[in-house]
Protein backbone atom coordinates (compact mmCIF):
# COMPACT_ATOMS: atom_id res chain seq x y z
CA UNK A 1 0.00 0.00 0.00
CA UNK A 2 1.29 3.46 -0.93
CA UNK A 3 0.50 6.39 1.35
CA UNK A 4 0.91 10.14 0.91
CA UNK A 5 1.24 12.85 3.52
CA UNK A 6 0.04 16.21 2.23
CA UNK A 7 -0.93 19.61 3.54
CA UNK A 8 -0.39 23.24 2.80
CA UNK A 9 2.79 25.18 3.35
CA UNK A 10 3.44 25.68 7.06
CA UNK A 11 1.01 22.95 8.15
CA UNK A 12 3.77 20.84 9.67
CA UNK A 13 3.98 18.02 7.11
CA UNK A 14 7.73 17.70 7.48
CA UNK A 15 7.50 17.54 11.27
CA UNK A 16 4.84 14.82 11.05
CA UNK A 17 7.12 12.95 8.64
CA UNK A 18 9.97 13.19 11.16
CA UNK A 19 7.68 11.59 13.74
CA UNK A 20 6.69 8.87 11.26
CA UNK A 21 10.35 8.02 10.66
CA UNK A 22 10.62 7.34 14.40
CA UNK A 23 8.08 4.57 13.74
CA UNK A 24 10.48 3.07 11.18
CA UNK A 25 8.71 4.54 8.15
CA UNK A 26 10.89 5.81 5.28
CA UNK A 27 9.34 8.70 3.38
CA UNK A 28 10.02 9.99 -0.13
CA UNK A 29 10.12 13.81 -0.04
CA UNK A 30 8.71 15.20 -3.30
CA UNK A 31 10.09 18.73 -2.67
CA UNK A 32 13.62 17.42 -2.10
CA UNK A 33 13.31 15.11 -5.08
CA UNK A 34 12.16 17.98 -7.32
CA UNK A 35 15.12 20.12 -6.20
CA UNK A 36 17.53 17.20 -6.69
CA UNK A 37 16.16 16.44 -10.16
CA UNK A 38 16.22 20.13 -11.19
CA UNK A 39 19.86 20.16 -10.09
CA UNK A 40 21.01 16.84 -11.60
CA UNK A 41 18.83 16.06 -14.62
CA UNK A 42 20.31 17.52 -17.79
CA UNK A 43 16.92 17.26 -19.50
CA UNK A 44 15.20 19.27 -16.74
CA UNK A 45 18.03 21.81 -16.70
CA UNK A 46 17.66 22.40 -20.42
CA UNK A 47 13.85 22.61 -20.31
CA UNK A 48 13.82 24.96 -17.30
CA UNK A 49 16.48 27.23 -18.82
CA UNK A 50 14.51 27.43 -22.06
CA UNK A 51 11.36 28.28 -20.09
CA UNK A 52 12.67 30.69 -17.44
CA UNK A 53 15.79 32.11 -19.03
CA UNK A 54 19.59 32.09 -18.75
CA UNK A 55 19.56 33.05 -15.04
CA UNK A 56 17.85 29.79 -14.04
CA UNK A 57 21.26 28.31 -13.15
CA UNK A 58 24.36 30.15 -11.99
CA UNK A 59 27.87 29.86 -13.49
CA UNK A 60 28.58 26.81 -11.29
CA UNK A 61 25.41 25.11 -12.51
CA UNK A 62 23.50 25.59 -9.24
CA UNK A 63 19.77 26.22 -9.43
CA UNK A 64 18.95 29.89 -8.83
CA UNK A 65 16.05 29.34 -6.42
CA UNK A 66 15.23 33.05 -6.19
CA UNK A 67 14.92 33.30 -9.99
CA UNK A 68 12.73 30.20 -10.17
CA UNK A 69 10.51 31.48 -7.31
CA UNK A 70 10.25 34.91 -8.97
CA UNK A 71 9.16 33.34 -12.26
CA UNK A 72 6.76 30.96 -10.54
CA UNK A 73 5.00 33.71 -8.58
CA UNK A 74 4.50 35.97 -11.62
CA UNK A 75 1.46 34.02 -12.78
CA UNK A 76 -0.45 30.78 -12.45
CA UNK A 77 0.52 30.01 -16.07
CA UNK A 78 4.20 30.22 -15.14
CA UNK A 79 3.67 27.87 -12.20
CA UNK A 80 1.86 25.41 -14.47
CA UNK A 81 4.64 25.59 -17.07
CA UNK A 82 7.24 24.65 -14.44
CA UNK A 83 4.99 21.89 -13.10
CA UNK A 84 4.53 20.36 -16.57
CA UNK A 85 8.31 19.95 -16.72
CA UNK A 86 9.09 18.87 -13.15
CA UNK A 87 6.09 16.78 -12.00
CA UNK A 88 6.45 13.90 -14.49
CA UNK A 89 10.12 13.51 -13.52
CA UNK A 90 9.25 13.40 -9.81
CA UNK A 91 6.40 10.92 -10.38
CA UNK A 92 8.70 8.60 -12.30
CA UNK A 93 11.42 8.95 -9.67
CA UNK A 94 8.95 8.04 -6.88
CA UNK A 95 7.65 5.01 -8.78
CA UNK A 96 11.20 3.76 -9.31
CA UNK A 97 12.30 4.54 -5.73
CA UNK A 98 10.71 1.62 -3.90
CA UNK A 99 9.28 3.94 -1.23
CA UNK A 100 5.78 3.20 0.10
CA UNK A 101 5.24 6.64 1.69
CA UNK A 102 5.59 10.09 0.15
CA UNK A 103 5.44 13.65 1.45
CA UNK A 104 3.93 15.97 -1.15
CA UNK A 105 2.67 19.50 -0.47
CA UNK A 106 0.77 19.72 -3.75
CA UNK A 107 -0.44 16.12 -4.00
CA UNK A 108 -3.77 16.93 -5.63
CA UNK A 109 -2.58 19.87 -7.71
CA UNK A 110 0.15 17.65 -9.20
CA UNK A 111 -2.08 14.62 -9.78
CA UNK A 112 0.19 12.53 -7.55
CA UNK A 113 -2.81 11.16 -5.63
CA UNK A 114 -3.03 8.70 -8.54
CA UNK A 115 0.27 7.19 -7.31
CA UNK A 116 -1.00 6.30 -3.82
CA UNK A 117 -3.75 4.31 -2.11
CA UNK A 118 -4.34 6.46 0.98
CA UNK A 119 -3.82 10.13 1.83
CA UNK A 120 -3.11 11.75 5.20
CA UNK A 121 -3.74 15.51 5.33
CA UNK A 122 -1.82 17.60 7.87
CA UNK A 123 -3.73 20.77 8.74
CA UNK A 124 -3.16 23.78 10.99
CA UNK A 125 -4.95 27.10 11.55
CA UNK A 126 -3.91 29.77 9.04
CA UNK A 127 -2.45 32.11 11.67
CA UNK A 128 -0.15 29.33 12.90
CA UNK A 129 0.86 28.51 9.32
CA UNK A 130 1.64 32.16 8.55
CA UNK A 131 3.80 32.44 11.68
CA UNK A 132 5.69 29.22 10.85
CA UNK A 133 6.38 30.32 7.26
CA UNK A 134 7.53 33.80 8.30
CA UNK A 135 9.86 32.32 10.95
CA UNK A 136 11.23 29.56 8.71
CA UNK A 137 11.70 31.56 5.51
CA UNK A 138 12.29 35.05 6.89
CA UNK A 139 9.53 36.54 4.75
CA UNK A 140 6.69 39.00 5.30
CA UNK A 141 3.15 38.09 6.25
CA UNK A 142 1.99 39.14 2.77
CA UNK A 143 4.51 36.84 1.05
CA UNK A 144 3.51 33.96 3.36
CA UNK A 145 -0.14 34.50 2.43
CA UNK A 146 0.81 34.58 -1.24
CA UNK A 147 2.40 31.14 -0.91
CA UNK A 148 -0.59 29.80 1.07
CA UNK A 149 -3.07 31.02 -1.55
CA UNK A 150 -1.09 29.38 -4.37
CA UNK A 151 -2.13 26.01 -2.95
CA UNK A 152 -5.48 24.32 -2.48
CA UNK A 153 -7.44 25.34 0.61
CA UNK A 154 -7.18 23.09 3.64
CA UNK A 155 -10.92 22.36 3.40
CA UNK A 156 -10.53 21.11 -0.16
CA UNK A 157 -7.49 18.97 0.74
CA UNK A 158 -9.23 17.63 3.87
CA UNK A 159 -12.33 16.64 1.87
CA UNK A 160 -10.28 14.51 -0.55
CA UNK A 161 -8.06 12.86 2.07
CA UNK A 162 -8.59 9.60 3.97
CA UNK A 163 -7.13 10.80 7.28
CA UNK A 164 -6.33 14.12 8.97
CA UNK A 165 -3.66 15.10 11.47
CA UNK A 166 -4.50 18.42 13.14
CA UNK A 167 -1.27 20.25 13.98
CA UNK A 168 -2.51 23.11 16.15
CA UNK A 169 -0.56 22.39 19.32
CA UNK A 170 -2.47 19.30 20.40
CA UNK A 171 -0.39 16.09 20.77
CA UNK A 172 0.50 14.56 17.40
CA UNK A 173 1.68 11.10 18.50
CA UNK A 174 -1.79 9.78 19.42
CA UNK A 175 -3.15 10.99 16.06
CA UNK A 176 -0.23 9.41 14.17
CA UNK A 177 -0.44 6.12 16.06
CA UNK A 178 -4.20 5.91 15.46
CA UNK A 179 -3.76 6.42 11.73
CA UNK A 180 -0.90 3.91 11.49
CA UNK A 181 -3.08 1.30 13.25
CA UNK A 182 -5.95 1.93 10.81
CA UNK A 183 -3.66 1.77 7.78
CA UNK A 184 -1.87 -1.38 8.92
CA UNK A 185 -5.07 -3.26 9.87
Amino acid sequence: MKIAITGGIGSGKSYVCQLLTQHGISIYDCDSAAKRLMRTSLVLRQQLTELIGPDTYDAEGQLNKAEVARYLLLSEQNAQAINVIVHPAVAQDFQESGYQWMECAILYESGFEQLVDKVIAVTAPEDIRIHRIMQRDGITREKALEWIHRQWSQDKVRSRSDFEIINDGRPLEPQIEGIIKKIMS
